[in-house]
């Protein structure tokens, strides 16, 4: 993530680690799958952009092993020093101001963290200049702006209120700087920055019980910032927190957009 005043979901409130929790049940087996595809494996050097939560770094370091190096960055690490050590090294670094942490990466990653960088096209430079030639770069965003729904089946009040409170932390994430439609401009992205075979694809979570802890995380973490902004109520909240426990409603997430390219 990036150093902001403003950001929204801080690492260090009480609902991060649900958070983290939830994007790894969702979201891991995409990532996995895609860095095993790319090749990874004994030996390999990698950056971790942003890594936040540990199950990436874990499973980099399993993949990379005692030959190899996996470097974790973010602005705020207290999330991640549980697991620096050998091959693993944690540093605090913002990808949209600072240089890249080394170089000669065979692979780097980021997943749901450029969207929030103000500066996000330094930092998809810093991000290639930190690959060897023939390294891999793989991205992973959101795209809120293609289907910005918690419930896209709104077939009653409830769900409703669930779609308002989402508009409403979607304009949130505006006002701070987030590109809520960066996901689908990857493929492009990578392409004009010289990466080859470029491709991508994305995953689109409808319900799960994921989903229902993401949201009530989420809904929590920026309670005061909807109230505030006069974009809900505390009633309005109770209510919706109320209805995601009780399990009734398909909640979904955005779909996450997966884009990879080797450098020349």
């Amino acid at each position: 993530m990036t150093r902001s005043d403003g950001y929204l979901l801080d690492n260090q409130q009480n609902e991060a680690g649900q958070r983290f929790d939830a994007f790894a049940a969702l979201f891991d087996p995409t990532t996995f799958r895609h860095i095993e595809a790319l090749g990874i494996g004994p030996g390999w050097r990698c950056w971790e952009v942003g890594a936040g939560g540990t199950s990436v770094v874990s499973w980099l370091a399993e993949k990379a092993g005692s030959t190899g190096k996996v470097v974790a960055t973010d602005i705020d690490t207290s999330r991640i020093a549980a697991v620096a050590r050998p091959p693993v090294e944690v540093r605090v670094h913002d990808v949209g101001a600072e240089e890249p942490p080394g170089e000669g990466f065979d692979l780097v990653h980021a997943r749901l963290v450029l969207v929030h960088v103000p500066d996000r096209a330094k930092a998809l430079r810093s991000m290639i200049q930190a690959l060897r030639p023939g390294g891999r770069l793989l991205i992973e965003d959101a795209d809120p702006a293609l289907q910005p729904l918690p419930c896209p089946d709104e077939c009653g009040p409830d769900q409703q209120l669930a779609n308002r409170l989402r508009q409403g932390f979607r304009k949130l994430l505006a006002e701070r700087g987030a590109d809520l439609s960066y996901g689908r401009k990857l493929p492009r992205l990578l392409r004009e920055a010289g990466l080859s075979g470029v491709e991508a694809d994305a995953f689109f979570p409808l319900t799960s019980p994921a989903c229902t802890a993401l949201e009530a995380a989420t809904v929590r973490q920026i309670r005061d910032r909807l109230v505030t902004a006069g974009l809900a109520t505390d009633e309005d909240i109770d209510r919706h927190l109320a209805n995601v426990e009780a399990g009734a409603m398909d909640l979904a997430t955005a779909p996450m957009i997966s884009a990879w390219g080797r450098k020349a």
